[in-house]
Order: structure tokens, then C-alpha cells, then sequence
């Protein structure tokens, strides 16, 4: 299925992105109506699948016709014959699903820039994608709208060659494959695809002969269970989703074709009343025998409380922690609030005969998109659902999506959680079945997410249409709203918007001011955000004065001891050293440590937090000898809460080697990482990042002492690991690289160093582009390492590429062009 260019041979890894969908159980593989793909999708090519000939069985708004299962086939063919160095795929339900997949696959691939959002991760996703010389791969499943691709169209020919020289374009690195419900010639008419790179792929059901042998596969209890098994399929339109649930009930009721198909055919009789849109009533009447079935197995009564639910939410794929919860256990048991352990494992076997009678799959290697049901079997419940019952189902998903959402659990999983809010939304039978009586959490925990997840500007609509609907339906001075609010300022200020921030955040804290008191908890919170957004802003004095208000306050009312009266106070200590006050900074923090210790204890966390606040102030401000004593009193308190192996512990010993490292203690410094490095070795293993990391901050200790022979093995081991563990082109590689080529030449291998430089010039500049800042300071260093070597003609050349560069991508006024600029004027007058 999937050929390799000729003299490749397979990849010893493949990077995968996204969550791919498991093949059938069983899957069978379509010599007819699947050859189109299963042919080859060839290298710099774009095939779409789009819904075949219409058919009142299978109308295009309904699906069914396989097209994601062939996708998934190609993506599972390529995985396994290691034909690619990337895998991704994309689930895209909506634009935010897409930024969120491209921003995941940037991460994976070392292309995203460290603390940019998911929209700029996303773009050098793209960028990546053109200019990289690794094979890769991109599927996109279920596109709805082709907007939600738009700045981000995938071009798989426009890569430049593995010599990373620019010498032209490689057909040879990219396959796109797109799944979409969109009618082939919206295709056509798009201005951002390449049609000379897109194929358009129809995807009907199965041939005859194809329904006919999917059946025979299928149905082997007796001889006679196949009887009239090609009049089946005519009857289904060879659609393979009705074919499977055929095949499932009938494997699990013990049926022969000929007594399904009296069934359907009475069954079809009575869906005429059903109004699902889009859905057939073959299928329609396919779904209804096998949710019949489902009901029926043990635990009897389950499956139709546990379809309702799943159907509440994301066909795509729900994550198992969701149907499991206690709430969605409580709801299917009938026993909200009250679901034992027993529920559980009945619930548990109630998904699984779902998925026995054909209504769902379950993808059991999966925690993120463990449960997929299909959108019309999706519909279908939801048309057949009583609307009495309706609110009912939706706050049971609502409260099972709340309890299974993690802190931290990642961009993928809480993308899937978005897409099952997004669904349940639509599926609530009206806007305001979530606000009644008031706002439910998830709201709130699903705006949350978008802002840990980097969706800046979506965070930032979400929580104004947070602001209208809370404010029209609960009114002004209500709790939601208030909050509604607050998480719209948090937004501003995480894009930057620092005006619009402060505006909020005042907002807020008049409103508090108003209705509950000046002195009020939430009211000196409000007043810790604004000084907080000033601070951001820019502003310290503004944000001092503030803050001294909030600390002033909270310790009058609330206590000295009090989290919220210390966290404002650090807040503060913070603050005045923005703005320059560095003793008034120093006192509040030795006053801060004292009051934390006496009342938290010495090992209470934001007395840690606190005493490590007071080290770092004592190494800004040049006192090296107060602030390694308060960091060794933070590592002993740290290891007597946590002990030896804590990872805090950790990390409270790599701030101590920092800090003696910058005080000039360099054998206490090296000693110290050395420690550190052994004990992430022994804890998290040696290819984890926090290890690898350990190891490149020896390396640095080891150069900066002049330890030279020591530092090269280290460099050049951290430079091994992140190729092995993170990949070549990932970011982190590239550094390593770097970090290893300036030991080459502080040693003087100037050979070796400018080696090592021109590999990390070649692909910064095939990962990022010429203009690239990260491309261009390469070229510096090369630079700077060939004028070490005497090629002053060399250098001259580099420095005037390097300044037109500059010039040309990010402009004559630039700070890097001035600095080339000066360079190369330095260079020519040698």
C-alpha cells in the first residue's frame, strides 16, 4: 500500500502526532472501492476523500462511506513500514481543533518557539511543513469548513532539498490526506490549494462483490447465515456503516441475513417519524435494531442511558475518564450522586456492548479519543431522545466532563474535552440549559483551557461572550459575572492587551468595591489583578502603590497568616524591585520569610517560595554569599518535606549550582550539577528532558571553568540524546548543536566547530528560513568561527548574505540588522 522511493530505506523512528483511530475489529480491506488511496498516496501529492455518489441510503450529510477508516488504514500502513519520519493527524472539527493539532505537531517536531501561542505554533507548524527535508505525513480528518485551514494549507511539494542549500523544491517529503463531508468543488475553487498537487478522491460504499465478502467475513456461525447476504447489501446501499451494525447484531443475536432482513425491513416501516437530519432511514433503522440489541445484553437496561450520554458529546472521540466518571455512572445507574464502584464496572460493560452491537468503537490504547460513535448514530439517539429528558442528560455529561478534566493534562486531551463542550452545546437543546440555575463550572473549565492552551484570541472571545451572556441572564452584580470578568482580564493581559487588561481588572474591582465592601476577600483579590496587569504593563510604580493598598488590606482583615495577605506581599516585594526600589524589595521579602515561617511552618510551600524570592534577589542585587546561604536553607527545608528523591528537591539543588555557578563557586557549581544530573538520572531515566537538560547545564558549568576536556564528551553526549530522544529537527537539537560547536572552538577544533555550525545554519535554515533571527544569529556564529580560522573573504560573504537577509524579512530598522550591519562594517575595514 504505501511504496517508498527507490534506494530509501525505512525510518528507525516515526514521530507521531494526534491520535489515529484504530482500524475496525475486524477491518477489511477494500480491493475495489479503497484502491484509489490504497494505491499510494505519491510523495508531494494531496488527496482529498470526499463523499461518493448520493443514494437515498447514503445522503453526503450523513457519511458512512469509510473514508476516515481509509485514512486511518494509510496512516497505520505508513506507521508500520516506517515510510515516514512524521506522522500527524489532525481531528478537524473547527479552527480551534486545527491551531490546537498544528501547535501539538510544532511541539512534537521541536518547530514552536518556547512560550509562543498556539496560533504562532501553528504557523511554524506550516513553515515547517515547506521547508523541511523529512518525509512526512499530515492527515486531516473531518474538515468541515475550509477556513478553518486557511494561513495554515498544508503545500507537501514545496519542501526545499535535504541539503537544506535551497536548491530547489523536493516533491519527495510530503503526503496529505483530508477527509471532508464538503462537496469536491469547493476544492476546486480554493485559492490556497495547489491543483496541480490535489486529487480528488470519491468514497461510496462497498462494490457488491465488497458487501458480499465483508459479510462472508463476517458471518461464520453456520452454514446458512450468509443466505441472501448480496440482497443485504443491496438493501444497505453497500454502506459499510450500516453493513457493520447489521453484521454486529446479527453476530451477537445469532441471525441469518434473511431474518435481518425481515427485521430491517419492518423496523424501516416505522422510522419514518424519525427526524434525525441527514440520516437515512436505512440507517436509521440499522441503528434501532442495534441499540435494541445493546439494551437487551446484560447488564439489561444500561445501554440507552449510556448512549444518551455518549451522544451528548464529541463523535470524534471521547475520553474514557468522561463515561466512567462518578457523575456519568450515577446518571446511567440511576443513581446521581450516589454511584458505587459496582456502577462502574457496570457502566463499563455497558460501553463495551455497545461497542459489541456495533454503536461505538473503543479505542482501549487511547485516554484521549477512547470512545467514537458515529454522527449519525449520534443524531439518531438524539432525535429519539424524549425532550423531557433532555437537561436532564446534558448536566450529567456536563458534570462528568467537569470531574475528568485534569489540571494538566495536556493540549490534546483538553482539545478532545473542548470538542465534547462544543458538542454538548449544540446538543442542549437551547442556550441556556448550561445557565440554569446559574453558570455550571464547565463553562468556566472550558474558557480556562483555552488560555493554558495557548488560544489566546479565542480565549479572549469566549470569555466576552462569557461577560454578555452571564450578564443578560444572571445579571451585573452576579458571582459568574464577576468572574466572567476576571478570566476576560487574565486574557487580555496573557495576549499582551495591556490597556484592555487594566480596564477589566478595574472593572472588576469597582464592581467588588460596590457590592461587597472594600474589605472583602474577593474584593482585595480584584485589587492584587489590577496591580498585577500595571506590573505587566510596565508600569511598576503604579502597580506598587496598588499592591501596597491589596497587602495593607488583607492583612488587616484576613491576617497576617493568611494566603492571600502573603501572596500579596510577595506580589509587592516583586514590584518594588521592578521599580528599581531595591531595599524597600529586600525588606518586604526578609519580612515576608519571617511572617511565612511563623505562621506556615519552614517547609510550607510559600514559605519556600518566599525564602528562594528573598536567594534570588540577594544574586540580582550582588550579594552571592546571602543568597547561596538562603538557597541552601531552601534545598534542606525542601528536602526535609519532601526527602531525598522529591523532585522539588531536585530542582531546589539545580538553583543552588545555579547560583554558585554565577557567583564565580565554580568546583561547588560543578560538584552541585554533577549531583543533580545523577539523581534525574536515577529518578526520571536518561533519556527524559529534565536529564538531558541536567546534562547540557554541567556541560555549561564544565566550559565556563575551563574544563574543556571535560565539557566537549558532555556536550557531544546532550547532543546525542536530543537527536535520539527529540529528533534532529527539533529545537533543542539545534541549541545542542551550538552549545557544542562554541566548546569546538573555545578549544580551538576550529575545523570541527565550523562544521558544526554550517549543520546548524543548514537547518535553522531549512526548518525556519533564511530570516529567520535563530537562521540568522547561525550565520553569525559561523561567521564568528571562520574569522577565527582566517577566511576573512569567507566571513565578508556570509555577514553581506546574512545583513540582505535581515534587511529583506525583517527590515532595515531592526535591531539584528543594525547589529550585521556593524558587523559587517567591522569585517570590510580588517
Amino acid at each position: 500500500m504505501v511504496a517508498q522511493r527507490a534506494g530509501t530505506p525505512p525510518l528507525s523512528r516515526v514521530l507521531v502526532s494526534g491520535t489515529i483511530p484504530p482500524l475496525a475489529d475486524p477491518y477489511y480491506r477494500r480491493p475495489e472501492t479503497g484502491a484509489a488511496l490504497s494505491s499510494g498516496v505519491s510523495p508531494g501529492q494531496t488527496v482529498v476523500l470526499t463523499h461518493g455518489e448520493e443514494t437515498p441510503a447514503a445522503p453526503a450529510a450523513q457519511g458512512g462511506t469509510g473514508k476516515t477508516q481509509l485514512a486511518a488504514e494509510f496512516a497505520h500502513a505508513l506507521r508500520s513500514a516506517q515510510a515516514v519520519a512524521v506522522l500527524v493527524w489532525v481531528t478537524a472539527t473547527s479552527r480551534e481543533a486545527v491551531l490546537t493539532g498544528f501547535a501539538q505537531a510544532a511541539s512534537a517536531v521541536g518547530a514552536a518557539e518556547p512560550d509562543a501561542g498556539a496560533e504562532a505554533a501553528a504557523d511554524r507548524f506550516a513553515a515547517w511543513l515547506a521547508h523541511t527535508a523529512r518525509p512526512w505525513a499530515l492527515i486531516v480528518d473531518d474538515l468541515g469548513d475550509l477556513g478553518d485551514l486557511e494561513g495554515l494549507w498544508p503545500v507537501p511539494g514545496s519542501s526545499v532539498s535535504s541539503g537544506g542549500n535551497g536548491s530547489g523544491p523536493d516533491p519527495g517529503t510530503g503526503r496529505v490526506v483530508i477527509t471532508t463531508r464538503l462537496p469536491p468543488d469547493a476544492f476546486s475553487t480554493a485559492s490556497h490549494a495547489d491543483a496541480a498537487s490535489l486529487r480528488i478522491v470519491p468514497v461510496s460504499g462497498f462494490s457488491r462483490r465488497e458487501a458480499l465478502s465483508y459479510l462472508d467475513s463476517r458471518l461464520n456461525d453456520y452454514p446458512d447465515q450468509r443466505i441472501e447476504a448480496l440482497d443485504l447489501g443491496k438493501d444497505l446501499d453497500g454502506l459499510p456503516l450500516g453493513l457493520a451494525q447489521a453484521a454486529a447484531v446479527m453476530t451477537v443475536k445469532g441471525l441469518g441475513c434473511r431474518e435481518y432482513r425481515a427485521l430491517l425491513a419492518e423496523r424501516r416501516g416505522h422510522m419514518s417519524g424519525v427526524r434525525a437530519e441527514g440520516v437515512s432511514a436505512e440507517i436509521l433503522a440499522t441503528w434501532s435494531l442495534a441499540a435494541e440489541c445493546a439494551h437487551e445484553l446484560a447488564p439489561a437496561g444500561l445501554a440507552w442511558p449510556t448512549l444518551a450520554l455518549a451522544a451528548m458529546l464529541e463523535p470524534h472521540g471521547i475520553p474514557g475518564g468522561v463515561l466512567t466518571s462518578p457523575a456519568a455512572c450515577g446518571y446511567i445507574a440511576g443513581r446521581p450522586g450516589a454511584a458505587t464502584l459496582a456502577d462502574q464496572a457496570m457502566v463499563r460493560a455497558a460501553i463495551a456492548n455497545l461497542a459489541r452491537a456495533g454503536l461505538i468503537s473503543i479505542d482501549s490504547a487511547s485516554q484521549v479519543r477512547t470512545v467514537r460513535m458515529h454522527p449519525s448514530v449520534r443524531a439518531a439517539v438524539r432525535a429519539w431522545l424524549p425532550a423531557a429528558d433532555l437537561p436532564h442528560v446534558v448536566h450529567a455529561a456536563a458534570d462528568a466532563l467537569v470531574q475528568a478534566w485534569p489540571e494538566t493534562g495536556g493540549a490534546e486531551l483538553d482539545q478532545a474535552l473542548r470538542d465534547c463542550v462544543a458538542a454538548l452545546r449544540r446538543a442542549g437543546g437551547g442556550p441556556d440549559t448550561l445557565w440554569q440555575p446559574e453558570a455550571h463550572p464547565l463553562l468556566f473549565r472550558s474558557g480556562a483551557s483555552l488560555e493554558a492552551g495557548g488560544l489566546a484570541g479565542r480565549a479572549i472571545a469566549y470569555w466576552q461572550s462569557m461577560v454578555t451572556a452571564s450578564t443578560g441572564r444572571l445579571g451585573p452584580g452576579h458571582a459568574s459575572t464577576a468572574a466572567a470578568k476576571d478570566k476576560l482580564g487574565a486574557a487580555y493581559e496573557s495576549a499582551g492587551r495591556s490597556g484592555e487588561a487594566i480596564t477589566a481588572f478595574a472593572g472588576v474591582l469597582a464592581d467588588s468595591e460596590r457590592d461587597r465592601g472594600p474589605g472583602h476577600p474577593d474584593t482585595i483579590t480584584a485589587r492584587a489583578r489590577l496591580a498585577h496587569a500595571y506590573a505587566s504593563a510596565g508600569r511598576p510604580a503604579e502597580a506598587v502603590a496598588i499592591y501596597e493598598r491589596a497587602a495593607a488590606d488583607a492583612g488587616r482583615q484576613l491576617g497576617a497568616g493568611h494566603a492571600v495577605t502573603l501572596s500579596a506581599r510577595a506580589s509587592l516585594a516583586d514590584a518594588y524591585q521592578a521599580a528599581g526600589r531595591g531595599e524597600d524589595a529586600l525588606s518586604a521579602y526578609r519580612l515576608l520569610v519571617a511572617d511565612a515561617e511563623r505562621f506556615l511552618g519552614p517547609g510550607h510551600p510559600a514559605t519556600l517560595a518566599a525564602r528562594a524570592g528573598l536567594a534570588a534577589l540577594h544574586l540580582d542585587g550582588g550579594r552571592p554569599g546571602d543568597a547561596i546561604e538562603a538557597y541552601r536553607r531552601v534545598l534542606a527545608d525542601t528536602e526535609t518535606r519532601y526527602g531525598r528523591d522529591h523532585l522539588d528537591v531536585i530542582a531546589a539543588r539545580a538553583d543552588l549550582a545555579s547560583a554558585l555557578r554565577r557567583s564565580g563557586k565554580l568546583k561547588d557549581a560543578i560538584a552541585a550539577y554533577e549531583r543533580v544530573l545523577a539523581d534525574r538520572e536515577r529518578i526520571q531515566g536518561p533519556e527524559h528532558p529534565d536529564t538531558i537538560t541536567a546534562r547540557a547545564n554541567l556541560a555549561f558549568a564544565y566550559r565556563g571553568a575551563d574544563m574543556l576536556r571535560e565539557a566537549i564528551p558532555v556536550y557531544e553526549h546532550t547532543l546525542a540524546d536530543r537527536e535520539r530522544v527529540q529528533g534532529p529537527d527539533h529545537a533543542d537539537t539545534r541549541t545542542a548543536r551550538s552549545n557544542l560547536a562554541a566548546a569546538y572552538q573555545q578549544a580551538g577544533r576550529l575545523g570541527d566547530a565550523i562544521e558544526a555550525y554550517q549543520r546548524v545554519l543548514a537547518d535553522s535554515e531549512r526548518m525556519l528560513g533564511p530570516g529567520d533571527p535563530e537562521t540568522l544569529a547561525a550565520r553569525c556564529s559561523l561567521a564568528a568561527a571562520c574569522y577565527a580560522d582566517g577566511r576573512l573573504m569567507e566571513v565578508i560573504t556570509m555577514l553581506r548574505h546574512a545583513l540582505a537577509d535581515s534587511e529583506r524579512y525583517l527590515g532595515p530598522d531592526h535591531p539584528m540588522t543594525a547589529t550585521l550591519r556593524e558587523n559587517l562594517d567591522n569585517a570590510t575595514s580588517t
